[in-house]
């Protein structure tokens, strides 16, 4: 998707207000992004890995959108300027060095800004050298804090990804058996993605290899007594689905592969029974981590799962080494699981949740059964 505008531009607006809160607190004259999740939460559009956009928000709430080639739908921005990304159809390979050109030009016309705002791990050279005089700080920890709460726009998109992995499990269950190759399932479960989507995905992720705890497909074919952990994180117009499901190759799980399915199902009800706003995330994982303890099979030392949006792994962080609290409006992914050599090689079985009020929306309600 590339400038196609993804989102609702009213409520681009409304994450702009937002940013420009928190850029008051910081009194920050403005701030860049190059990030292409941080141009499409707050502009709506959205391009590839293949060109270098860049989106500006001053002070005074106007907004700069430089694009490549072909302006787009102002929407949700101010100004929008372009760059020229390709020259007689190749791509050029200075590409964020053209569109930092056109940003300078805009820049001279808003007067010196003191405080700038940048993101640390993204922001290059071409950028961050426009402001030789400036305080650069970081924006990207209260981007990533804004991000959390998904607006009803990015649910949309959510939602439809989420659906998207539902019918790739029905259709894996269709084709799953002994001697199909992982890299058939891939592309079978990709076509039937696409279609669900109507459109090209923006990702694909996650574990297509069977008989292991994940990885890439491979050409190997799968194996009788085998379980295959499916991890499927299709991404619609930017937005992630993430969730998984352990399917027996052979449709003859052992006692032991029923009961590790058992105790990792009732870890989930477990969660929807206990997670609400206001929890830790280490007291959630901590409960988990106590009952998966008990199984009669398999043991566990992986994180319990993660916020999902315009990347795989967003905050909230469902994971000890962190400390954070379930809000109203995370959308997260929780995965537990058990692993076992018995077990070829474990069982892991993965939902995505809405968190309200009232506690936990599940948003994949497909089937679970080996």
């Amino acid at each position: 998707m590339n400038g196609t505008p993804l989102l609702d531009f009213a409520a681009c607006r409304s994450r702009q207000q937002r940013l420009l809160a928190r850029m008051a607190e910081e009194r920050l004259d403005g701030v860049v992004v190059v990030a292409p999740e941080h141009i499409e939460y707050l502009t709506g559009h959205r391009w590839d890995f293949r060109f270098s956009p860049v989106a500006a928000l001053e002070a005074s709430g106007r907004v700069l959108l430089v694009c490549p080639d072909r302006p787009v739908e102002q929407g949700a921005a101010d100004d929008v300027r372009t760059y020229e990304a390709k020259w007689r159809s190749t791509l050029r390979s200075d590409q964020r060095e053209a569109s930092a050109v056109v940003l300078s030009d805009w820049l001279a016309s808003r007067g010196r800004w003191q405080r700038v705002g940048v993101e640390f791990s993204a922001c290059p050279p071409h950028v961050s050298r426009l402001f030789p005089t400036a305080l650069l700080a970081d924006i990207e920890p209260d981007l990533w804090r804004l991000r959390r709460r998904k607006d009803p726009d990015e649910m949309l998109l959510l939602r439809r990804a989420v659906a998207a992995s539902g019918e790739m499990y029905a259709r894996a269950r269709e084709i799953i058996r002994p001697g199909i190759t992982e890299l058939e399932v891939f592309s079978t479960l990709q076509s039937v993605a696409v279609a669900s989507c109507g459109e090209m995905l923006t990702g694909t992720g996650n574990d297509y290899a069977c008989g292991v705890r994940g990885g890439p497909p491979r050409g190997r074919a799968c194996g009788a007594g085998e379980l295959y952990i499916l991890d499927l994180g299709p991404a619609y117009r930017g937005y992630f689905a993430d969730t998984a499901r352990a399917i027996a190759v052979d449709r003859s799980p052992t006692d032991g592969q029923w009961a590790a399915w058992k105790h990792v199902c009732d870890a989930l009800t477990l969660v929807e029974q206990t997670a609400k706003p206001g929890m830790t995330c280490r007291d959630l994982y901590a409960r988990v981590q106590e009952w998966l303890a008990t199984a009669p099979v398999g043991t566990w030392s992986s994180h319990l799962g993660h916020g999902i949006g315009l990347s795989v792994h967003e905050t909230p962080r469902l994971n000890p080494h962190w400390d954070d609290t379930l809000e109203v409006g995370d959308v997260i992914a929780v995965e537990p699981a058990l692993y076992a050599p018995e077990l070829s090689c474990g069982m892991r079985i993965e939902n995505d949740y809405l968190v309200t009020e009232a506690g936990l929306e599940l948003l994949s309600p497909f089937p679970l059964e080996l």
